[in-house]
């Protein structure tokens, strides 16, 4: 049981939790007074994640020209730690304005990349007082900044699925499809019909044909959300029309087919087309014979 709450605890569902896990499991194991992680575009430092212990040296939201920050000396050092053990006799930092502030005390710094090699920004150890970082606090620092590269990538890949998640395909002017593809989750189903809404505002639409023929694996919620997006699209005055309902699904959930009375249904696209007045025709030219 206890496995199980620490295994909810350390799940992250988006970069800033995941950021927030990290600079967590840092703190464990450093003790130096602040952990940061700070995003930047090239002129300037945001602070998106921060930890405290003792003295609050860095606040979360702050934005600062790039080259007045601690973080710029770190990314053109290149793709290892960067450390400081003492700020005051550095010479990295006697152009900083910001390194009066932290007198003889330490940093630490390694930049955070995009697996294409862009760089997103860096995660950072800081304090006002001397600290002595050992081989053992280089290889975490480095081991974190690929774990965050390894978050940013699958939360990239999970916004294009969203994208993807809903594609709305013109057949001509006032009538679109709606494939709809794989399993789909109440969490999915959610993203489709605000997705949907967003793009029919959009576009001037008279029906949308919902093709669930792709359809993986389908449950009571997910049911549910289907039919709250035809009752929407007539409420907005788009007429819903639905193919590709397979037998399971109405074994599966029957009050589904059975709440659709009225909603033109089609068991395939090809006949929901043709239902609507067009016609499928096979360019045949060059197999007829002429004469």
């Amino acid at each position: 049981m206890a496995s199980q709450e620490n295994t909810r605890k350390r799940s992250f569902r988006n970069f800033d939790e995941a950021a927030e896990n990290i600079l967590e499991m840092l703190s464990k194991q450093l003790k130096i007074n602040t952990l940061f992680i700070a995003k930047n575009d090239g002129q300037t430092n945001e602070i998106v994640k921060s930890r405290n212990a003792k003295k609050e040296l860095v606040v979360e939201g702050t934005l600062l020209p790039l080259k007045n920050t601690f973080c710029s000396l770190s990314l053109n050092y290149g793709e290892k730690p960067l450390v400081i053990e003492d700020i005051s006799k550095s010479k990295l930092t006697e152009s900083l304005e910001i390194a009066a502030h932290f007198g003889n005390g330490s940093f630490i710094g390694i930049p955070v990349y995009y697996e294409s090699g862009e760089i997103y920004g860096t995660i950072c150890g800081l304090d006002n007082v001397p600290f002595e970082f050992s081989e053992e606090n280089l290889y975490t620092f480095e081991t974190m900044s690929a774990l965050l590269t390894y978050v940013l990538e699958l939360e990239k890949a999970n916004n294009q699925i969203k994208t993807l998640s809903s594609p709305l395909v013109p057949v001509t002017t006032g009538v679109a499809i709606l494939p709809v593809i794989g399993e789909i989750t109440t969490q999915r189903a959610q993203t489709i019909i605000d997705d949907i809404l967003m793009k029919t505002g959009e576009i001037n639409l008279e029906y949308l044909i919902i093709d669930v023929s792709g359809v993986s694996q389908i449950n009571t919620s997910v049911g549910e959300y289907l039919l709250k997006l035809v009752n929407i699209l007539q409420v907005i005055g788009i007429v819903p029309v639905i193919t590709g309902i397979q037998p399971y699904m109405a074994l599966k959930i029957p009050h589904f087919a059975a709440n659709l009375k009225g909603i033109l249904i089609e068991s395939n696209l090809e006949t929901a087309l043709k239902k609507l007045g067009f016609v499928l025709m096979q360019n045949c030219e060059k197999n007829s014979v002429r004469f």
